[in-house]
Protein backbone atom coordinates (compact mmCIF):
# COMPACT_ATOMS: atom_id res chain seq x y z
CA UNK A 1 0.00 0.00 0.00
CA UNK A 2 2.15 3.06 -1.08
CA UNK A 3 -0.26 5.83 0.48
CA UNK A 4 -0.70 3.49 3.83
CA UNK A 5 1.31 6.30 6.21
CA UNK A 6 -1.30 8.62 5.01
CA UNK A 7 -4.03 6.96 7.10
CA UNK A 8 -4.94 4.49 9.78
CA UNK A 9 -6.74 1.62 11.22
CA UNK A 10 -9.69 2.57 13.61
CA UNK A 11 -10.96 -0.78 14.39
CA UNK A 12 -11.44 -3.93 12.65
CA UNK A 13 -12.78 -3.03 9.08
CA UNK A 14 -12.64 0.53 9.32
CA UNK A 15 -9.83 2.88 8.33
CA UNK A 16 -9.98 7.02 8.63
CA UNK A 17 -7.62 9.57 6.58
CA UNK A 18 -7.09 13.15 7.67
CA UNK A 19 -7.55 15.81 5.33
CA UNK A 20 -6.25 18.94 6.57
CA UNK A 21 -8.73 19.19 9.70
CA UNK A 22 -11.25 17.07 9.12
CA UNK A 23 -11.43 13.21 8.61
CA UNK A 24 -12.94 10.66 6.51
CA UNK A 25 -13.64 7.03 6.80
CA UNK A 26 -13.84 4.04 4.99
CA UNK A 27 -15.84 0.60 6.34
CA UNK A 28 -15.60 -3.00 5.10
CA UNK A 29 -18.47 -5.01 5.98
CA UNK A 30 -19.62 -8.45 3.89
CA UNK A 31 -18.07 -8.05 0.68
CA UNK A 32 -19.13 -4.10 0.31
CA UNK A 33 -17.30 -1.30 1.58
CA UNK A 34 -18.77 2.27 2.86
CA UNK A 35 -17.42 5.63 2.34
CA UNK A 36 -18.31 7.69 5.48
CA UNK A 37 -18.06 11.85 4.71
CA UNK A 38 -16.23 13.16 2.01
CA UNK A 39 -13.92 15.95 3.29
CA UNK A 40 -12.87 18.60 1.73
CA UNK A 41 -13.14 20.09 -1.72
CA UNK A 42 -10.40 19.63 -3.64
CA UNK A 43 -9.65 15.80 -1.74
CA UNK A 44 -11.17 13.21 -4.13
CA UNK A 45 -7.89 11.82 -5.22
CA UNK A 46 -6.99 11.32 -2.15
CA UNK A 47 -9.90 9.50 -0.99
CA UNK A 48 -9.45 7.52 -4.74
CA UNK A 49 -5.78 6.64 -4.03
CA UNK A 50 -6.72 5.68 -0.01
CA UNK A 51 -9.81 3.51 -2.45
CA UNK A 52 -7.93 1.76 -4.60
CA UNK A 53 -4.91 0.98 -1.41
CA UNK A 54 -7.73 -0.79 0.19
CA UNK A 55 -10.05 -1.99 -2.06
CA UNK A 56 -8.20 -2.48 -5.44
CA UNK A 57 -10.29 0.13 -7.24
CA UNK A 58 -13.87 -1.78 -6.57
CA UNK A 59 -16.09 1.66 -5.69
CA UNK A 60 -18.00 1.99 -2.67
CA UNK A 61 -21.58 0.38 -2.46
CA UNK A 62 -22.79 3.51 -0.57
CA UNK A 63 -21.43 6.89 0.67
CA UNK A 64 -22.92 7.78 4.14
CA UNK A 65 -22.88 11.27 5.33
CA UNK A 66 -22.47 11.88 9.13
CA UNK A 67 -23.88 15.70 7.74
CA UNK A 68 -23.37 17.78 5.13
CA UNK A 69 -21.43 20.84 6.66
CA UNK A 70 -18.47 22.10 3.57
CA UNK A 71 -15.85 19.98 5.46
CA UNK A 72 -18.19 16.63 5.05
CA UNK A 73 -19.51 16.81 1.56
CA UNK A 74 -16.54 19.19 0.14
CA UNK A 75 -15.32 15.85 -2.93
CA UNK A 76 -18.50 14.56 -3.24
CA UNK A 77 -19.11 16.04 -7.00
CA UNK A 78 -15.65 15.30 -7.83
CA UNK A 79 -16.21 11.46 -6.55
CA UNK A 80 -20.01 10.80 -8.20
CA UNK A 81 -18.26 11.57 -11.43
CA UNK A 82 -16.14 8.63 -10.60
CA UNK A 83 -18.26 6.35 -8.53
CA UNK A 84 -21.76 5.60 -9.14
CA UNK A 85 -22.58 4.87 -6.20
CA UNK A 86 -26.02 6.17 -3.77
CA UNK A 87 -25.36 8.67 -1.02
CA UNK A 88 -27.20 8.48 2.18
CA UNK A 89 -28.18 11.24 4.86
CA UNK A 90 -30.65 11.59 7.38
CA UNK A 91 -34.15 12.85 6.17
CA UNK A 92 -33.66 16.00 7.97
CA UNK A 93 -30.41 17.07 6.06
CA UNK A 94 -31.52 16.76 2.77
CA UNK A 95 -32.65 20.53 2.40
CA UNK A 96 -28.76 20.90 2.64
CA UNK A 97 -27.60 18.44 -0.29
CA UNK A 98 -30.78 19.25 -2.68
CA UNK A 99 -30.11 22.96 -2.43
CA UNK A 100 -33.13 23.98 -0.69
CA UNK A 101 -31.68 25.65 1.89
CA UNK A 102 -28.84 26.92 3.22
CA UNK A 103 -27.48 25.99 6.85
CA UNK A 104 -27.73 28.48 9.55
CA UNK A 105 -24.96 30.28 9.11
CA UNK A 106 -21.47 29.34 11.16
CA UNK A 107 -20.98 32.06 14.05
CA UNK A 108 -17.25 33.51 14.09
CA UNK A 109 -18.33 35.59 17.09
CA UNK A 110 -18.05 32.49 19.29
CA UNK A 111 -14.14 32.64 20.49
CA UNK A 112 -11.87 29.38 20.90
CA UNK A 113 -9.36 30.58 18.08
CA UNK A 114 -8.50 30.75 14.36
CA UNK A 115 -10.83 28.45 13.25
CA UNK A 116 -13.82 30.41 14.64
CA UNK A 117 -12.46 33.57 13.54
CA UNK A 118 -12.32 32.33 9.84
CA UNK A 119 -16.07 30.90 9.94
CA UNK A 120 -17.79 33.69 8.49
CA UNK A 121 -15.65 32.70 5.17
CA UNK A 122 -16.52 29.20 5.28
CA UNK A 123 -18.89 27.88 2.22
CA UNK A 124 -22.54 28.06 3.49
CA UNK A 125 -24.59 27.70 0.26
CA UNK A 126 -26.06 23.96 -0.62
CA UNK A 127 -25.40 21.50 -3.08
CA UNK A 128 -27.81 19.97 -5.08
CA UNK A 129 -27.17 16.30 -5.15
CA UNK A 130 -30.03 15.34 -6.71
CA UNK A 131 -31.87 12.23 -7.09
CA UNK A 132 -28.06 10.56 -6.44
CA UNK A 133 -28.97 11.25 -2.45
CA UNK A 134 -31.47 9.32 -0.46
CA UNK A 135 -32.89 9.44 3.28
CA UNK A 136 -31.36 6.89 5.15
CA UNK A 137 -33.97 4.04 6.31
CA UNK A 138 -36.22 5.21 9.61
CA UNK A 139 -35.23 1.84 11.34
CA UNK A 140 -31.71 3.03 11.84
CA UNK A 141 -30.23 0.35 9.40
CA UNK A 142 -27.77 1.26 6.86
CA UNK A 143 -27.34 -0.01 3.48
CA UNK A 144 -24.67 -2.60 3.12
CA UNK A 145 -23.53 -2.40 6.72
CA UNK A 146 -25.22 -5.02 8.38
CA UNK A 147 -24.43 -4.68 12.26
CA UNK A 148 -24.41 -1.11 12.13
CA UNK A 149 -27.25 1.57 13.58
CA UNK A 150 -27.58 5.30 12.79
CA UNK A 151 -28.18 7.19 15.84
CA UNK A 152 -29.65 10.47 15.70
CA UNK A 153 -27.75 13.31 16.88
CA UNK A 154 -28.44 16.82 16.05
CA UNK A 155 -27.72 20.26 17.49
CA UNK A 156 -24.07 20.74 15.36
CA UNK A 157 -26.14 20.45 12.03
CA UNK A 158 -29.91 19.32 12.01
CA UNK A 159 -30.02 15.54 10.74
CA UNK A 160 -26.42 14.41 11.68
CA UNK A 161 -25.83 11.15 12.56
CA UNK A 162 -23.61 9.03 14.13
CA UNK A 163 -22.75 5.43 13.12
CA UNK A 164 -22.54 2.87 15.91
CA UNK A 165 -21.64 -0.92 15.63
CA UNK A 166 -23.10 -2.80 19.04
CA UNK A 167 -20.75 -5.73 18.55
CA UNK A 168 -17.63 -3.59 19.86
CA UNK A 169 -19.12 -0.58 20.56
CA UNK A 170 -17.56 1.43 17.83
CA UNK A 171 -19.07 5.01 17.31
CA UNK A 172 -18.43 6.96 13.84
CA UNK A 173 -19.31 10.32 15.66
CA UNK A 174 -19.23 12.67 12.77
CA UNK A 175 -19.37 16.35 14.87
CA UNK A 176 -21.36 15.20 17.76
CA UNK A 177 -18.29 15.75 19.65
CA UNK A 178 -14.58 15.94 18.43
CA UNK A 179 -11.12 14.63 19.75
CA UNK A 180 -9.80 18.34 19.37
CA UNK A 181 -9.96 21.82 19.96
CA UNK A 182 -11.37 22.24 16.61
CA UNK A 183 -11.84 26.02 17.16
CA UNK A 184 -8.17 26.93 17.57
CA UNK A 185 -5.80 26.15 14.25
CA UNK A 186 -3.16 24.69 16.41
CA UNK A 187 -4.89 21.88 17.66
CA UNK A 188 -7.18 21.29 14.62
CA UNK A 189 -4.09 20.65 12.04
CA UNK A 190 -2.05 18.74 14.80
CA UNK A 191 -2.51 15.54 16.30
CA UNK A 192 -2.90 16.48 19.70
CA UNK A 193 -5.97 14.81 21.70
CA UNK A 194 -8.48 16.28 23.68
CA UNK A 195 -12.17 15.27 23.53
CA UNK A 196 -14.22 18.01 23.17
CA UNK A 197 -17.94 19.36 22.23
CA UNK A 198 -19.26 20.17 18.80
CA UNK A 199 -17.01 22.56 16.68
CA UNK A 200 -18.85 25.81 18.40
CA UNK A 201 -18.97 28.43 15.23
CA UNK A 202 -21.43 25.94 13.24
CA UNK A 203 -23.70 24.30 15.86
CA UNK A 204 -27.05 26.00 15.62
CA UNK A 205 -28.80 24.34 18.55
CA UNK A 206 -27.02 23.97 22.20
CA UNK A 207 -29.56 22.16 23.94
CA UNK A 208 -29.98 19.51 21.58
CA UNK A 209 -25.82 19.13 21.37
CA UNK A 210 -25.73 18.35 24.67
CA UNK A 211 -28.24 16.07 24.04
CA UNK A 212 -26.65 14.24 21.25
CA UNK A 213 -23.55 14.03 23.66
CA UNK A 214 -25.11 12.08 26.70
CA UNK A 215 -26.90 9.99 23.76
CA UNK A 216 -23.68 8.67 22.30
CA UNK A 217 -22.47 8.79 25.90
CA UNK A 218 -24.87 6.24 26.92
CA UNK A 219 -24.03 3.67 24.76
CA UNK A 220 -20.61 3.24 26.24
CA UNK A 221 -18.50 3.43 23.33
CA UNK A 222 -15.06 1.64 23.84
CA UNK A 223 -13.64 3.35 20.27
CA UNK A 224 -14.56 6.57 18.58
CA UNK A 225 -13.75 8.21 15.30
CA UNK A 226 -14.97 11.64 15.07
CA UNK A 227 -15.03 14.24 12.28
CA UNK A 228 -11.58 15.81 13.78
CA UNK A 229 -9.07 14.52 15.47
CA UNK A 230 -7.67 11.38 15.99
CA UNK A 231 -9.66 8.45 17.32
CA UNK A 232 -9.88 7.30 20.88
CA UNK A 233 -10.10 4.56 22.82
CA UNK A 234 -10.90 2.99 26.30
CA UNK A 235 -10.93 4.83 29.33
CA UNK A 236 -9.67 8.17 27.77
CA UNK A 237 -13.26 8.03 26.14
CA UNK A 238 -15.05 6.91 29.00
CA UNK A 239 -13.73 9.75 31.24
CA UNK A 240 -13.41 12.05 28.57
CA UNK A 241 -17.42 11.51 27.99
CA UNK A 242 -18.80 11.64 31.30
CA UNK A 243 -16.06 15.06 32.15
CA UNK A 244 -17.72 16.46 28.84
CA UNK A 245 -21.19 15.92 29.73
CA UNK A 246 -21.04 16.73 33.79
CA UNK A 247 -19.07 20.07 32.26
CA UNK A 248 -20.95 20.91 28.88
CA UNK A 249 -21.91 24.18 30.10
CA UNK A 250 -18.64 25.46 31.35
CA UNK A 251 -16.85 23.98 28.78
CA UNK A 252 -18.63 23.34 25.60
CA UNK A 253 -21.65 25.81 25.22
CA UNK A 254 -19.80 29.29 24.20
CA UNK A 255 -20.14 32.13 26.57
CA UNK A 256 -21.35 34.70 23.73
CA UNK A 257 -22.45 33.89 20.36
CA UNK A 258 -25.61 34.05 17.91
CA UNK A 259 -27.03 30.47 19.19
CA UNK A 260 -26.48 30.61 22.53
CA UNK A 261 -29.47 31.85 23.96
CA UNK A 262 -31.98 30.83 21.07
CA UNK A 263 -31.61 28.28 18.38
CA UNK A 264 -31.97 28.37 14.98
CA UNK A 265 -35.24 26.76 14.32
CA UNK A 266 -34.92 24.14 11.23
CA UNK A 267 -37.37 21.54 10.23
CA UNK A 268 -37.54 19.04 6.91
CA UNK A 269 -37.52 21.96 4.81
CA UNK A 270 -34.51 23.25 6.25
CA UNK A 271 -34.10 26.60 8.47
CA UNK A 272 -37.03 28.28 9.25
CA UNK A 273 -36.07 30.74 11.60
CA UNK A 274 -32.51 32.58 12.56
CA UNK A 275 -31.96 34.51 15.96
CA UNK A 276 -30.34 38.20 15.46
CA UNK A 277 -26.71 37.83 14.13
CA UNK A 278 -24.24 39.24 16.55
CA UNK A 279 -22.09 41.89 15.79
CA UNK A 280 -18.04 40.40 14.55
CA UNK A 281 -15.78 42.46 16.00
CA UNK A 282 -13.56 44.77 13.66
CA UNK A 283 -10.61 43.48 15.09
CA UNK A 284 -11.84 40.02 14.40
CA UNK A 285 -12.39 40.43 10.90
CA UNK A 286 -9.43 42.18 9.80
CA UNK A 287 -7.85 39.17 11.60
CA UNK A 288 -9.67 37.05 9.87
CA UNK A 289 -8.56 38.57 6.15
CA UNK A 290 -5.11 38.55 7.16
CA UNK A 291 -4.49 35.25 8.16
CA UNK A 292 -6.67 34.00 4.97
CA UNK A 293 -3.89 34.03 2.72
CA UNK A 294 -1.65 31.38 4.87
CA UNK A 295 -4.97 29.40 5.36
CA UNK A 296 -5.73 28.87 2.41
CA UNK A 297 -1.94 27.94 1.28
CA UNK A 298 -1.87 25.37 3.84
CA UNK A 299 -5.05 24.09 2.70
CA UNK A 300 -4.04 23.58 -1.06
CA UNK A 301 -0.49 22.27 -0.11
CA UNK A 302 -2.26 19.14 2.55
CA UNK A 303 -5.05 17.83 0.54
CA UNK A 304 -1.89 17.63 -2.50
CA UNK A 305 -0.35 15.59 -0.68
Amino acid sequence: MKHKSKYYKVAPGIWGMKILFVNIYMIASDGHWVLVDAGLAGSAGRILRMADDLFNGVPPSAIVLTHGHFDHRGALPALLKTWDAPVYAHRLELPYLTGKSAYPPPDPTVGGGLMSVLSFLYPKQPIDLGSRVHALPVDGNIPFLPGWKTVHVPGHAPGQVALFRSSDKTVIAGDTFVTTKQESAVFALSALPFLSGPPKYFTYDWDAAKTSVKRLKDLMPKKAATGHGLPMYGHSLKSGLEKLIKNFDKVARPKHGRYVKSPALTDEHGVVLLPPQQTLPIVTALMGILVIGLYAGLKIIRTNE
